[in-house]
């Protein structure tokens, strides 16, 4: 019997696959009632080779992550399916956790603390920042009951970046979620200052899609795209500004990193209007 599903989707991250793959080996959840799926997008390395060495549940599929995402989930058999990115590495109690959390209460999904591991002072304004997001409106749940989420038709393929957002919205509305303690650490390595913009800027040109499925005077639409929110609400609201006055040098950091992308994207505004 599969209790959990966990989907992993990839293109050419033989770097990151051994690590993600490992991490879910050594859970201390039961290994016989956790079944792996890796959905690739025609890999050019040795990403599948290495996922074979820990499942034959292997798929090529695209064209984008909410494509792929939803096709390991419909071919899985888990009563729970947990999605990650091939640079996630779980911490060893994340789904006995999760399992455990959703059989008690009774809960439809979890949101999953993430932090960000790597090398330098600039990865650790970034763990810093995704500390303040954890189960707000910035954030997704990670572990969804599956029968739930084919119920509410999974991801929109429509959209590539926001659908992470898109999905928890719809999962709320679909009953009570809650978040656990064990976390997920996201390996981003060395910061690159053009490489997060321009990551960024890909994940941003389904914005407006995003904005005009749920409309722009939304609450919710407000807070995630609002100046107040992003810049202080979510720094300030229950309690964390406590977090953000205890660690100054950080939190200048992470200021810094914020106008640093506001430049780009008015910027690139500019290019793009005057094409």
């Amino acid at each position: 019997m599969i209790d959990v599903s966990v989907i992993i989707t990839t293109r050419d991250e033989e770097n990151n696959i051994k690590n993600c793959l490992t991490s879910i080996e050594r859970q201390s959840y039961p290994k016989n009632r956790v079944e792996i799926i890796v959905v690739d997008n025609n890999s050019s390395d040795k990403t599948k080779e290495i996922s074979g060495r820990y499942t034959d549940k292997i798929y090529n599929y695209g064209p984008e992550r909410s494509a792929q995402r939803n096709f390991g989930i419909k071919n899985a058999f888990g009563k729970y399916v947990l999605y990650l990115d091939a640079d996630m590495i779980l911490s060893e109690g994340v789904i006995a956790e999760c399992v455990n959390k959703c059989e008690e209460s009774g809960l439809l999904a979890l949101y999953i603390p993430e932090r960000i591991i790597g090398t330098g002072f600039w990865i650790r304004v970034r763990d810093f920042e995704r500390g303040f997001y954890n189960a707000t409106v910035i954030d997704c749940v990670r572990f969804i009951r599956r029968d739930k989420f084919l119920e509410i038709k999974g991801f929109d393929e429509n959209l590539t970046g926001p659908e992470d957002w898109d999905l928890d919205r719809r999962i709320r509305k679909a009953g009570v979620v809650d978040i656990i303690d064990s976390p997920i650490y996201h390996n981003e390595g060395r910061f690159c200052l053009q490489k997060y913009l321009n990551k960024k800027k890909y994940y941003a040109t389904d914005f407006r899609n995003y904005i005009g499925k749920w409309g722009k005077d939304d609450y919710i639409i407000k807070k995630q795209f609002g100046f107040w929110y992003r810049l202080f609400g979510v720094f300030i609201e229950n309690g964390k500004w406590k977090k953000t006055l205890a660690h100054l040098g950080l939190a200048s950091g992470m200021i810094a990193l914020k106008y640093m992308v506001g430049i780009f994207h008015i910027k690139q505004k500019f290019i793009d209007e005057n094409k």
